[in-house]
């Protein structure tokens, strides 16, 4: 077995080096800062998931300038399935989505196959690599395969550790040399399965998120595919640790158990024997009152809910915990008995804004909906009213929905919601007929049509609204930025045939909906920027972002005078989300061979820096080192996710 892992070892190219440079690490001092001011010290830049720099020496009048200075290969490769541990399965990365974290000129990275790597954060060079090997235990089963978007850090004034969530295994670091640290938990690690409410497969449980950190406690969510539908199938716990010893602090019930809060909203005591429910998304945190925020996913499964009928919280709701004990404080659920996969994918942002004459600490969730929530973070009571209205019922034997679900009535959706005749594709009438005979086959109608055994055409779909990558916020402008798509999705089920589930019906899906020529569905734009103040709840502006450049350059549209496009998830894109800075400009890369500076005011593109052969897979960060020079970084992978890298870029000296 050893010998076949040294084959795996040269095929993945995968090395621990520990200290090529030879010397400490900077950023694992323990006095060195953990300020946001160079810093970029967490997933988001600060705790409460702003994903803004106060940083000015980039700005509206220089950006133009900025240059690549450096870049940092994962080197990741597939295992082909004569060297997998799984007898046959070939084992693949995912794209490069991680975001980095920068402590006093030190940056420390995640890659897809969950690596750990620091970095100089001023050259780029490698000082030590820590592999998990999460890939021998084969593929993970989910939309990005093997991707993981960031770690965190935990230091008590003496040491500083990095604190790896892979697959079902909470992994302590040293931050100074990448070695496990022998006194956290079993030989550096805890089983996250160990304190679930029942015995998991621990193959259907991963982690793609951050842990967060809140003084000596480290809380950690999951990764459960939502498609599976099993009695016992994972639960979705959320769960905190000792950051010292690993000790299991406490939990907290996504789906209730007997005699908790909510469990009268899972029918004939569905609460026993669903799962999921998990929070794979990153959590924020107020610090100074001690209260986490949850953006809890959907249950198992995304299109049918017969065998778990009622509202089923805490699923698809923003739930505020007491981060010392795991007491709920407050929640809101956002989608009542979730059949679309609507969960809220993005950590939630954390500001004060003043509505109305009146300040508020607010949190600002968003959905896949396309709809923004906006709450006091403190009471729960959201900033403008969230009314319930009537939606449409279903038509699946055994299926009953909920009859209303929530709509803010600020801000507006900033995306589209639902689908009519007129959001089809009119390039020509010829693709406009042909759009038109396609959407005649299945059900369509406005947002939170249920899915059904035609097939029901759902807008927005599976990605979103809001992505993975979530929004941005400017604390001083009182500015959101959000990125969408506007890719339509076919919401299907079938009967179960007992193989593969024990629910009567199962997600059955075939993919986004296009033409026979392959050209959308829809007209575009099919990706946007927006931007909204947050004082007013109105958008200031919104914008197409980048380009799909498989439709513009399609045999049946030469000729034609085009719109600008937007990009798409669909043509390679990603849901990764924007930067904001003091300097006044927005960094976005999602999905495109470039990434932009956008001016924060209006939506002007500023610069665009060449990516090379990737697309920009991860949430742009920025931070300065001593030398007094201010980066921007950004994850990359190619279409085929074999060449990832980080890249820098700088103004020239």
């Amino acid at each position: 077995m050893q010998d076949n892992w040294n084959i795996v070892g040269q095929i993945v190219a995968l090395t621990i080096s520990l200290f090529l440079s030879g010397c400490q690490p900077p950023g694992s001092s323990v006095n060195s800062s953990t300020s946001v001011g160079d810093d970029w010290p967490v997933y988001g830049g600060d705790a409460g998931g702003l994903k803004y720099s106060p940083l000015t020496d980039i700005d509206r009048n220089n950006v133009s300038k900025l240059q690549p200075v450096w870049t940092w290969e994962t080197r990741e490769q597939a295992i082909p399935s004569a060297s997998s541990p799984l007898q046959g399965e070939r084992v693949a990365p995912g794209a490069f989505e991680a975001t980095p974290i920068v402590i006093n000129d030190t940056m420390w990275v995640s890659t897809p196959y969950n690596r750990v790597v620091a970095l100089n954060a001023e050259t780029g060079a490698e000082y030590w690599s820590y592999d998990p090997k999460a890939y021998e235990w084969g593929n993970l089963h989910r939309g990005c395969r093997f991707c993981h978007r960031g770690i965190t850090q935990w230091s008590d004034g003496q040491e500083r550790r990095i604190f790896l969530n892979s697959r079902w295994r909470l992994i302590a670091l040293d931050a100074a040399t990448g070695e496990m640290v022998s006194s956290f938990g079993n030989g550096g690690e805890v089983d996250l399965t160990k304190g679930l409410a029942w015995d998991a497969n621990r193959l259907h449980i991963s982690n793609t998120s951050p842990a967060v950190v809140f003084e000596d406690i480290v809380i950690v969510g999951s990764g459960v595919p939502d498609t599976r539908i099993y009695r016992n199938n994972p639960p979705g716990d959320v769960q905190a640790f000792d950051a010292r010893s690993g000790k299991l602090l406490w939990t907290f019930h996504t789906i209730p158990k007997e005699g908790e809060f909510g469990v009268d909203t899972w029918e004939e005591e569905s609460w026993s024997y669903t799962g999921s429910a998990n929070v794979w998304a990153p959590f924020s945190l107020d610090a100074e009152r001690g209260l986490i925020y949850l953006p809890v996913s959907t249950p198992n499964n995304d299109f049918y809910g017969g065998h778990r009928r009622g509202a089923n919280l805490f699923a698809e709701s923003l739930v505020c915990l007491d981060a010392r004990n795991g007491e709920r404080v407050w929640h809101f659920q956002t989608v009542h008995h979730g059949l679309w996969d609507y969960d809220l994918p993005a950590p939630p942002s954390l500001v004060t804004i003043e509505v109305d004459g009146r300040e508020i600490d607010a949190v600002v969730a968003v959905g896949k909906t396309a709809f923004v929530y906006v709450f006091d973070r403190v009471t729960g009571e959201p900033v403008w009213p969230i009314i319930e209205r009537s939606v449409p019922e279903s038509t699946v034997p055994g299926e009953v929905p909920q009859p209303t679900q929530p709509f803010p009535t600020r801000p507006a959706p900033f995306a589209r919601q639902g689908i009519t005749e007129d959001d089809l594709i009119n390039f020509t009438p010829e693709l406009r007929t042909e759009a038109l005979d396609l959407i005649s086959k299945y059900r369509t109608g406005p947002i939170f049509t249920p899915p059904s055994i035609e097939g029901t055409i759902m807008m927005p779909g599976l990605i979103g609204g809001a992505g993975w990558g979530g929004g941005a916020t400017d604390p001083i402008t009182k500015t959101f930025y959000v990125k969408a798509y506007n890719d339509p999705f076919l919401a299907r089920v079938a009967a179960g045939d007992g193989d593969e589930g024990d629910a009567d019906y199962l997600p059955n899906f075939n993919g986004y909906l296009t033409l026979k020529n392959g050209l959308p569905l829809l007209k575009p734009p099919y990706g946007t920027l927006t931007a909204i103040d947050l004082d007013t709840g109105e958008h200031l502006w919104q914008r197409p972002f980048g380009d799909d450049s498989a439709v513009r350059s399609h045999p049946a549209l030469t000729g034609l005078d085009l719109p600008p496009m937007g990009g798409s998830p669909q043509s390679h894109g990603t849901t990764s989300g924007p930067l904001v800075t003091a300097g006044g400009i927005v960094f976005l890369a999602g999905g495109t061979p470039w990434i932009e500076g956008i001016d924060s005011t209006n939506g002007t593109t500023l610069w665009r820096g060449d990516l090379g052969d990737g697309l920009g897979r991860g949430n742009p960060m920025t931070y300065r080192t001593k030398t007094g020079r201010q980066f921007v970084v950004v994850a990359t992978s190619d279409v085929e996710y074999v060449d990832s890298k980080l890249q820098a870029f700088t103004l020239p000296e």
